[in-house]
């Protein structure tokens, strides 16, 4: 069975100070090489059988893949949601220099 090498992972936040906070740790701890904080997105779902709109900010977390019990356990720490959404893509090809440089920049 193939075994990704690098992820990119994804969670949402309330609001931009969150993301910040969650994004400085990931990056500071070198449990990610870099995370993207996009802009407010509109979210619809369902919670407690209730359909709910609100507005978050998403997070691309590009990160090993042994990093990700670390990851987690500091983005739950972190995260205000009781069930934050949490996400992981392998990356299955690439430049290669750019997933080495994901590699020399995160721990593995």
């Amino acid at each position: 069975m193939y075994k990704p090498k690098q992820l990119v992972m994804l969670t949402t936040c309330p609001d931009a100070d969150t993301a910040k906070i969650i994004a400085d740790a990931l990056v500071e701890n070198q449990l990610a090489a870099c995370v993207q904080i996009g802009q407010t997105v509109e979210s619809v779902y369902r919670l407690e059988n209730t359909v709910c709109q609100s507005q978050e900010v998403p997070l691309q977390i590009k990160c090993m893949a042994a990093q990700f019990d670390a990851i987690e356990q500091l983005v739950l720490k972190l995260h205000p949601y009781e069930v934050p959404e949490f996400i992981a893509i392998p990356i299955i090809g690439g430049f290669g220099s750019y997933l080495q440089w994901i590699e020399d920049n995160s721990q593995s």
